[in-house]
């Protein structure tokens, strides 16, 4: 079902269109791409060779306040988020922290039986077959760490470790906790000391406490109005699965640090971008952190992600030197459609 715009709404989205007239055709593709699917707010990069060749706003961050979205505007990263702690993890092995092969139980206290064949590989790349825990969490609730991790081991595992796949956010908060305790300090801080600061990224960690200058605010649409972002407990919007403010612009830098070894040697970046064996010799289309199934029917190496009324995606075409970043503030957007027409105009372009 369509929703529609309140007419004011509507008029806002006017307004953007208009100013395309003198645009080049990506900004015409965009704002008539959010305009049909009535995202307030989008954000795109583009990285070309190692060098960013476009970065734009469209529409708007704050529709209370009339806001338009910059290049310096921070969303939420959803899963998007969770490569950074995949590579974080894939640090810590480098430094001898931990093995992607040792069992979780090696690292985390109080893991239940059921648990002892589960690796941290199978963390990273979604076989442990671990159940999420959503029906038992209220995402208004603070649960510590060592809450969040009974939770979710008071469910029987889907089946053995390494044999079969399946989407775990779960996992993923297992290996920030990992992080934190093999680490030394708090994950997020990591991220930043090893990932984000040296790509010059100003990627932190939500919190929406904080005065965070640029933040969009997340919409979803009900009835066919915009609605704010539901509220989420401080400790669930710090969890390891993606939960992260970061700008395009912050997205593009990191997949110009991705083009050289020096932030990340080739060892890790091959083992990101492999996909997983099962143990029957099939193989899945996920690495850790990332999915490695073709868009556009070009090699590539992605992930979206949606949380809080934000929907994200960032892409890069293996074999064309492209990398695209899409960043929108509406939940249940098609992020995928939006990314594959820009990608798509870049990808002509090149030939």
């Amino acid at each position: 079902m369509t929703a529609r715009l309140p007419g004011r709404l509507a008029a806002v989205f006017l307004i953007t269109l208009s100013v395309s007239v003198h645009a080049d055709p990506v900004d015409d593709i965009v704002h008539a791409e959010i305009a049909r699917q009535q995202i307030p707010g989008a954000a795109i990069a583009i990285v070309k060779n190692g060098q960013i060749v476009k970065q734009a706003g469209y529409g708007m961050a704050n529709l209370e306040h009339q806001v338009a979205v910059t290049p310096d505007t921070v969303f939420q990263s959803g899963s998007v988020g969770k490569q950074f702690t995949a590579a974080l993890v894939l640090l810590l092995a480098a430094d001898g922290k931990l093995g992607l092969d040792d069992p979780i139980s090696r690292h985390l206290a109080g893991t239940p039986p059921a648990w002892k064949k589960i690796t941290v590989r199978h963390l990273l790349n979604h076989t442990a077959g671990l159940r999420d825990p959503d029906d038992i969490l209220k995402l208004n609730q603070n649960y510590t760490d060592a809450q969040l991790q009974r939770a979710g081991s008071a469910l029987p595992l889907q089946w053995a470790p390494g044999t079969k796949w399946a989407y775990s956010n779960f996992g993923y908060q297992l290996l920030g906790i990992l992080c934190t305790r093999v680490g030394g300090q708090f994950y997020g801080e990591q991220l930043r000391e090893r990932i984000f600061a040296p790509a010059g990224m100003q990627a932190r960690i939500i919190s929406e406490r904080d005065i965070v200058p640029h933040r969009a605010a997340g919409y979803d649409v009900v009835n066919g109005a915009f609605k704010n972002q539901e509220w989420v407990s401080p400790t669930l919007n710090t969890t390891a699965d993606g939960s992260l403010y970061l700008t395009a612009r912050d997205l593009a830098k990191w997949h110009i640090a991705l083009d050289g070894d020096q932030l990340l040697g080739a060892a890790i970046k091959q083992a990101m971008w492999t996909p997983a064996t099962l143990k029957d010799g099939s193989v899945v289309p996920y690495g850790f952190g990332w999915e490695t199934s073709p868009t556009l029917e070009r090699r590539s190496l992605w992930h979206d992600g949606a949380w809080q009324g934000f929907t994200t995606q960032s892409t890069r075409f293996v074999d064309d030197g492209l990398a695209v970043v899409v960043l929108t503030n509406r939940s249940e957007a098609q992020v995928d459609k939006l990314l594959e027409l820009v990608a798509a105009h870049y990808l002509r372009t090149a030939r």
